[in-house]
């Protein structure tokens, strides 16, 4: 093994320990690694990291700029024990990354699209039942769409109201307390499940037709389908409402209650922060930039303070 293969090594195993799964990374970077050794390269230097980064050429800049930004990474962590390394520059490829703009269901619209998923196998059958239940749930806990399919059974504990989430997006387990009303359409939708398949196939919470693990991509194939029937997209729309802003809803109506509710908003947020399982509370504080209903609700907050000290 040869010093940069040694130094990759030794940097994604420390990536991982801060918690990062590091997956796609690690495989760019083995890449990089490789196309460095073919050219005879000892080091990390700018020319050789932008050309490489800018592979394949009919890919968009956006790309490319998330290849260098690995790279830019690593080079960062060589560079103390090998001065002659060259992070490249943010200003080569500026990446031109936003955020999408969430979309804030309303309660009529999850009702309409949990009414219309049930719908798609009547009496109490799966998968509707399945997709009822996953879409309640999202609306309800903020989970990410991942998250809820990991779901297993060991890991929903309705005597307790507590769902277990493990091997979240950075790598650190959490605990999700239920309402009660949730605990009771999670129970429901265990017996119906059971009486359907005939008792436990899969280790999973939410399965599919047979019993089967419910899949990410068959699930969001299902949710554009009944997004369209319920008139959350046109007919011929390529984007609109995802099943990720269930999320966004969650954290935004959470936001505001506590606004109107006149709580400190700086003291929660590091729990709703801890919650949803973000890695730094500088992803919750987007929110409240991001959302003109917590905007507004911040500037009536400040105009009270105002009114009080004038």
């Amino acid at each position: 093994m040869n010093t940069l293969q040694s130094a990759l090594r030794d940097y994604v195993m420390l990536r991982r320990a801060l918690g990062f799964k590091f997956r796609e990374q690690e495989q760019s970077l083995t890449q990089f690694v490789s196309f460095l050794n073919a050219r005879g390269a000892r080091c990390i230097t700018t020319p050789l990291a932008l050309e490489w980064a800018v592979q394949p050429a009919q890919a968009k800049p956006a790309r490319w700029a998330q290849r260098l930004s690995y790279i830019r990474g690593f080079a960062r962590h060589l560079q103390a024990e090998y001065p002659d390394t060259q992070p490249p520059s943010t200003q080569l490829i500026p990446a031109r990354f936003m955020r999408a703009k969430p979309y804030l269901y309303t309660e009529e619209e999850i009702g309409r699209l949990m009414a219309a998923a049930k719908e798609l196998s009547p009496g109490n059958r799966l998968p509707g039942l399945s997709y009822y239940c996953l879409f309640g749930l999202l609306a309800v806990t903020g989970l990410r769409i991942g998250e809820a399919l990991a779901l297993r059974r060991d890991d929903v504990d309705l005597d307790n109201g507590v769902l277990t989430i493990r091997g979240t997006k950075f790598g650190k387990s959490r605990l999700v307390p239920l309402h009660l009303s949730t605990q009771r359409m999670l129970r429901r939708y265990a017996r119906q499940r059971d009486a359907w398949i005939g008792g436990p196939r899969s280790p999973y919470f939410l399965v599919a037709k047979e019993g089967g693990r419910l899949w990410g991509p068959t699930v969001r194939v299902a949710f554009y389908d009944l997004s369209r029937q319920i008139g959350l997209r046109g007919q011929s729309d390529r984007t609109g409402p995802r099943l990720h802003d269930f999320r966004h809803r969650f954290a935004v109506e959470t936001l505001l209650r506590w606004y109107r509710g006149g709580q400190n908003i700086e003291t929660h947020l590091p729990a709703l922060s801890t919650y949803l399982g973000h890695c730094s509370v500088q992803n919750t504080y987007w929110y409240l930039s991001a959302c003109p209903q917590l905007m507004g609700a911040a500037a009536q907050r400040l105009e009270k303070r105002w009114e009080v000290r004038s």
